[in-house]
C-alpha cells in the first residue's frame, strides 16, 4: 500500500512535466532530420545523385523533404488545433518514409547484425512512428484541456 501511494505520488507530480518528455523528442528528432537534409545542400545534392543515381529533381527533393519535415515536426507541437495534429502525421509519416528507405537502399545489412541498434537511425525511425502514432492528441488533452 505504502509504494502505491509512492507510485501515485511521484506520477501526479511528474506529470506536470510531461510536455518536457515529449517536446524533447521532438526537438531531437525535428533536428536530427533538419541537420541530415541540411548537409545535403547545395542542392542538387551531388552524393545522393553519385551513390544512388537519383535524378537532380529527386535528390533535391529528399534533401528539401528532410528538413521540413524536421522544421515542421517542431513547430507542429505548438499548434493546439487539427492542423498541429495533422502537420505532426504528415512530418511523421514523411520521417518514417524516408528512414526505411534509407534502411533499404544504404543499410540493408543492418537487419542482421548489432548495427542497427548501434545507430542513430533505428531510434530516428521509432520517434518518427511515435509521431505518426500519436500525433498532437495525446499532448493536447493533457495540457491544453480544451
Amino acid at each position: 500500500m505504502f509504494l502505491k501511494r509512492v507510485d501515485s505520488i511521484i506520477q501526479n507530480y511528474l506529470m506536470k512535466f510531461r510536455f518536457l518528455s515529449v517536446l524533447s523528442m521532438r526537438i531531437i528528432l525535428g533536428t536530427a532530420f533538419i541537420i541530415h537534409g541540411k548537409s545535403k545542400f547545395p542542392l542538387p545534392p551531388q552524393k545522393l545523385m553519385e551513390y544512388f543515381g537519383f535524378s537532380p529533381f529527386f535528390a533535391s527533393f529528399i534533401a528539401l523533404s528532410e528538413v521540413l519535415a524536421g522544421l515542421m515536426l517542431i513547430i507542429s507541437f505548438f499548434l493546439k488545433s487539427f492542423i498541429g495534429n495533422l502537420i505532426t502525421r504528415v512530418s511523421a509519416l514523411t520521417i518514417v518514409v524516408i528512414m526505411i528507405f534509407a534502411f533499404y537502399l544504404a543499410h540493408k545489412d543492418w537487419f542482421i547484425n548489432e548495427k542497427l541498434f548501434t545507430s542513430e537511425q533505428i531510434f530516428l525511425f521509432v520517434l518518427g512512428i511515435y509521431f505518426l502514432v500519436n500525433g498532437n492528441e495525446d499532448f493536447k488533452k493533457k495540457v491544453f484541456k480544451n
